[in-house]
C-alpha cells in the first residue's frame, strides 16, 4: 500500500473543482464556437485535448510525496487548464500562488529512483512506481510515488509532452496562452462572460492600473474622459454590459497592440501596409542584419508568415513582423552563438571554463544541506569544473562535505555516480574534478578506486599519445573525459639530483632547498593509487609571478582566494595575464562568505583566469554574469577566450586597457507583460525601471537607468537613451535589469537578461527576461534599439 493507505479522493476546502466534474462552464466561449473552456481551449491550441496521459493528469491523481524515511505523505496533484500549470495539496493551506508550480520551471523528469531523496529514503515503493520532477533554481526536487507505475508513467510522459509543446511554443503563442489564463481567472462567476469588473479585475492581474494616464494611450482611439469604458462599451456590440466570444477577443487586440511595432512597421511599408521582400530586406540592412540578402528576406516571410495569400505573394503583414521580432532571431542574443561556433581545438588554458565552489551545498557553508542533487544541478546549468571537499568517512568510505562545519555528509561514491550519469547529459566537453584532499592515505587509496571503477575509460590516467607536451590537450580532444585536479607525487629524481615534480616552482637558489623539503613532507601524504589519476591538472602553489614568464608549466593548476587573486590583478597585470596564457588557474570565494556570498567574476575573467569558481547555490549578479559568460557556444560550459589574453608574449593589462574603441548605445523603448512581485495583492501594481550595466575592464565598468513608469508593468515605455564609451569590448557583458522602483527602500528585482557584448545582435530587438533563479519569465520582454560602432 502506498503511504499506508490510499484514502478516498475527498476535496479538502482549499482543493479546486475537479475539471471533469464541472457543470458549468469554466472558460470563455471561442468565437468558433468550440470547447467553452478556456484551459481547453489552451490545450487544445498545444494540440493535447484528446492525449489520454494529459487528460489524466487533469483529473488529477493522489501521490506519495517522500522527503524521508518517515515522511510520506498522500496528495493530490492535478494539471491546471492553462496546460502551463501543477495545483497541488498542501496540509495546511496557504495562498494560491504556494499551491502551483509551473512546466516552464522544470528541468527534467526522471522515472525511478534517480534521485538522491528516492535512493535513500524511497525503498517501500517500487521504482517503477517512483519520479523525480527536478525544478531549475533553487527549488527543491518533488520525490513522488504513484499507486500504480502505469499512473506514474502517466505523469511522466505527460510532463514531457507539455514539456516539449512549451518548448516549440512562438512567443506570440506564449502570450496568447498568458492572456487566456489571466482571462479565465478573471471571469469571476464563471459565465464565459466579462463584465466591465471583470475586465479591471484582468488588468490588474496582467499588471497594469488603468486609473492613469496610460488608458488613454491604450484606447487612444476612444475620446470620452473614461477611455477604459468607452473602449469596453465599443467591443460591446450586444450592449448587453458583458463582452463575449468575438467581442472578447476585440477586447485584446486592443489591449496586446504594440503602437512603437506599427509605427516601424508603417515606416517601411508605406501606404499598402504589408512589407514586400525587398522593403522587408531594406528593414534588414537598416538593422545591420548578417547576411541580408533578398532570399534571407524571402525565408522570414515564408517562416513568421501567418497569413497564405500574403505567403504566396512574398508579402509580410504586421502580425507576420511581430512574429519575427519575438522570434530568436529577433531577440538580442545572435542566434548563430547559441550553438557550438568557436574553435574548440586549442588548449585548455585558452578557455573560460565554467566553474563550481564547493558544489555540494545546497545552501550556506556553514550548516547548509549537501545533496548529490547539487552536482546535477550546475551540471544542468553548464558548469565543467565542480568541487569535492574529501575528508574521513566510518567504514572505511570517504565522505564529502565543509569541513569542521555543521553541513550533512555525503558518499564520495556517490558523488562519483553522479559525475557518470550527469556530467555529459548538456555537454560533451571534459569535466575536471578538483579535489581538496583531507583523507588519509587508506581512504585516498579508496577514492582512486571509485574513480577508476565507476568512471571507467572516461576518466584520464595517462597523458594523450598524440599531445604536445608544451600545451594542455584541447576540449575537443577531450570530449566524454573527466580530468582529476589535485595533488601529484614527486617523479624521479633528474640527472642533477633534484626532485622533479608537478609541484615544483621556480624560486631563488636559497629557497630551493626549503621547497624540496616541503614537496617530500607532502609526498608522504599523497597516496600513490590517488597521485596516479592526476595527468594535466596537478594543483601547485603560486607564490609570485616574474616579469618574464618561465617556461611552460601547462600541467600545473594554481588554486587562489579572490583577495590573491586581486593583489595578482594590480601587481601583476600582464605577467598574470602571461601565466594565464599557458597555464590554469582556478579562483575560489573567501573562506569569510559564511553565507556562501559571490564575488563578480569579471575581475578574474579579465585577467584570463579560467576557472573562476563561484557558488552556484547562491543567486545574484555575480551568478547571471557567470551565466551570460557561458550562456554562447551551445552553452557547453568553455567559451574561447579573446585573443588578447590568449598569445604568449601578450601586453595586454586589464587596469590599462588603452582608449576607448567602441561606443554602445541602447535606446529603452518599451517593455511587455513584466511579473506582479505580489500575485496575491491585486492592486499591487509595479512601478518598473530599466538599468543597463556594463561589466568588463574596470574602465569600462558602467550603469545607466531610465526613469520608472508609474503603475504600469503591462506594457511601460520610455523612449530613453543610454551610452558607454568601452576600451575592451572583448570582454564587456552587458546585464539588462528591469526592477520595481521604490522610493522609500531599495528596489526590487522584477527580471534580467546578460550576454557578451560580441553576442549581441544590433536594430530593434526584444529581451526575453529571466528570474533570479534564471528561469525564463516569458512572456515578459524588454524592446530595445541597439547600435554598436566600433573605431
Amino acid at each position: 500500500m502506498l503511504c499506508g493507505r490510499w484514502r478516498s479522493c475527498r476535496r479538502r476546502p482549499e482543493e479546486p473543482p475537479v475539471p471533469a466534474q464541472v457543470a458549468t462552464p469554466v472558460a470563455l466561449a471561442p468565437p468558433d464556437g468550440g470547447s467553452r473552456r478556456p484551459g481547453l481551449r489552451a490545450l487544445k491550441k498545444m494540440g493535447l485535448t484528446e492525449d489520454e496521459d494529459v487528460r489524466a493528469m487533469l483529473r488529477g491523481s493522489r501521490l506519495c510525496k517522500i522527503r524521508s524515511r518517515t515522511w510520506h505523505k498522500e496528495r493530490l496533484y492535478r494539471l491546471q487548464e492553462d496546460g502551463l500549470s501543477v495545483w497541488f495539496q498542501r496540509r495546511i493551506p496557504r495562498a494560491p500562488s504556494q499551491h502551483i508550480f509551473f512546466v516552464q520551471h522544470i528541468e527534467a523528469v526522471r522515472e525511478g529512483h534517480q534521485s538522491e531523496g528516492l535512493r535513500r529514503f524511497g525503498g517501500a515503493f517500487p521504482p517503477a512506481r517512483c519520479l523525480t520532477i527536478a525544478f531549475k533554481g533553487r527549488r527543491k526536487n518533488l520525490d513522488l510515488a504513484a499507486a500504480t507505475a502505469e499512473e506514474a508513467q502517466r505523469w511522466v510522459r505527460g510532463l514531457a509532452k507539455l514539456r516539449a509543446r512549451l518548448d516549440a511554443m512562438s512567443q506570440r503563442e506564449r502570450l496568447d496562452h498568458w492572456i487566456h489564463a489571466y482571462l479565465h481567472r478573471a471571469d469571476s462567476d464563471q459565465d464565459s462572460k466579462m463584465s466591465f469588473k471583470e475586465i479591471k479585475s484582468l488588468l490588474r492581474m496582467v499588471n497594469v492600473d488603468m486609473n492613469d494616464m496610460y488608458a488613454y494611450r491604450l484606447f487612444k482611439a476612444s475620446s470620452s474622459s473614461e477611455p477604459l469604458r468607452a473602449a469596453f462599451q465599443e467591443c460591446d456590440h450586444s450592449n448587453n454590459e458583458r463582452l463575449e466570444g468575438a467581442e472578447i477577443e476585440e477586447f485584446l487586440r486592443r489591449l496586446l497592440k504594440r503602437p512603437e511595432l506599427e509605427e516601424i512597421f508603417h515606416r517601411y511599408s508605406g501606404e499598402d501596409r504589408v512589407l514586400s521582400a525587398p522593403e522587408l530586406l531594406e528593414f534588414l540592412e537598416d538593422q545591420s542584419e548578417d547576411g541580408a540578402t533578398l532570399a534571407h528576406a524571402q525565408r522570414l516571410i515564408h517562416t513568421y508568415e501567418l497569413n497564405e495569400t500574403a505567403k504566396q505573394h512574398e508579402l509580410m503583414t504586421l502580425d507576420g513582423f511581430m512574429m519575427y521580432l519575438l522570434s530568436p532571431e529577433g531577440a538580442a542574443l545572435d542566434p548563430a552563438h547559441t550553438c557550438v561556433f568557436q574553435d574548440m581545438g586549442q588548449p585548455l588554458s585558452h578557455y573560460f571554463i565554467s566553474s563550481s565552489h564547493n558544489t555540494y551545498l545546497t545552501d550556506s557553508q556553514i550548516g547548509g544541506l549537501s545533496s548529490t542533487e547539487a552536482y546535477v544541478r550546475a551540471f544542468a546549468q553548464g558548469c565543467r569544473c565542480v568541487e569535492l571537499d574529501c575528508w574521513e568517512g566510518p567504514g572505511g568510505e570517504p565522505v564529502i562535505y565543509h569541513g569542521h562545519t555543521l553541513t550533512s555528509k555525503i558518499l564520495f561514491r556517490d558523488v562519483v555516480q553522479t559525475v557518470r550519469d550527469h556530467a555529459f547529459t548538456l555537454s560533451p566537453y571534459p569535466v575536471i574534478l578538483s579535489l581538496e584532499n583531507h583523507c588519509g592515505l587508506e581512504q585516498q587509496a579508496v577514492m582512486a578506486h571509485h574513480l577508476r571503477t565507476i568512471l571507467g575509460d572516461a576518466l584520464v590516467t595517462q597523458g594523450l599519445d598524440s599531445q604536445n607536451p608544451e600545451e594542455l590537450p584541447s576540449p575537443e580532444q577531450l570530449k566524454g573525459r573527466v580530468l582529476v585536479k589535485g595533488k601529484k607525487l614527486p617523479a624521479a629524481r633528474s640527472e642533477d639530483g633534484r626532485l622533479l615534480s608537478d609541484q615544483e616552482e621556480e624560486e631563488e637558489e636559497e629557497e630551493e632547498e626549503v621547497e624540496a623539503a616541503e614537496q617530500r613532507r607532502r609526498a608522504k601524504q599523497i597516496s600513490p593509487e590517488l597521485s596516479a589519476l592526476v595527468v594535466y591538472c596537478c594543483a601547485t602553489r603560486l607564490r609570485t609571478l616574474r616579469p618574464n614568464p618561465v617556461p611552460p608549466q601547462p600541467c600545473q593548476v594554481s588554486s587562489l582566494s579572490e583577495r590573491k587573486a586581486k593583489k595578482l590583478i594590480r601587481e601583476a597585470g600582464n605577467s598574470f595575464v602571461r601565466h594565464n596564457a599557458h597555464q590554469l588557474t582556478r579562483v575560489y570565494p573567501l573562506g569569510l562568505r559564511m553565507n556562501s556570498a559571490n564575488y563578480s567574476p569579471q575581475e578574474m575573467w579579465n585577467s584570463g583566469c579560467q576557472l573562476v569558481a563561484l557558488n552556484f547555490q547562491t543567486p545574484g549578479y555575480e551568478m547571471d554574469l557567470n551565466a551570460g559568460r557561458f550562456l554562447i557556444n551551445g552553452q557547453c560550459g568553455y567559451v574561447l577566450k579573446p585573443a588578447c589574453l590568449r598569445q604568449p608574449d601578450t601586453t595586454f593589462d586589464p587596469e590599462c586597457p588603452g582608449p576607448p574603441r567602441t561606443t554602445l548605445t541602447i535606446q529603452v523603448l518599451t517593455a511587455q507583460q513584466l511579473p506582479k512581485l505580489n500575485t496575491e495583492k491585486p492592486n499591487s501594481i509595479v512601478d518598473p525601471l530599466v538599468r543597463v550595466e556594463v561589466h568588463g575592464v574596470p574602465a569600462d565598468c558602467a550603469r545607466k537607468e531610465t526613469n520608472y513608469v508609474l503603475n504600469n508593468g503591462f506594457n511601460p515605455r520610455w523612449g530613453q537613451t543610454l551610452q558607454f564609451q568601452l576600451r575592451a569590448p572583448e570582454l564587456a557583458l552587458v546585464r539588462f535589469v528591469v526592477e520595481d522602483y521604490d522610493a522609500t527602500s531599495p528596489n526590487d528585482f522584477v527580471g534580467q537578461f546578460t550576454l557578451p557584448l560580441d553576442s549581441l545582435k544590433q536594430g530593434y530587438r526584444h529581451i526575453h527576461l529571466l528570474s533570479k533563479d534564471g528561469a525564463s519569465l516569458s512572456p515578459a520582454t524588454l524592446f530595445v534599439h541597439i547600435r554598436v560602432q566600433r573605431f
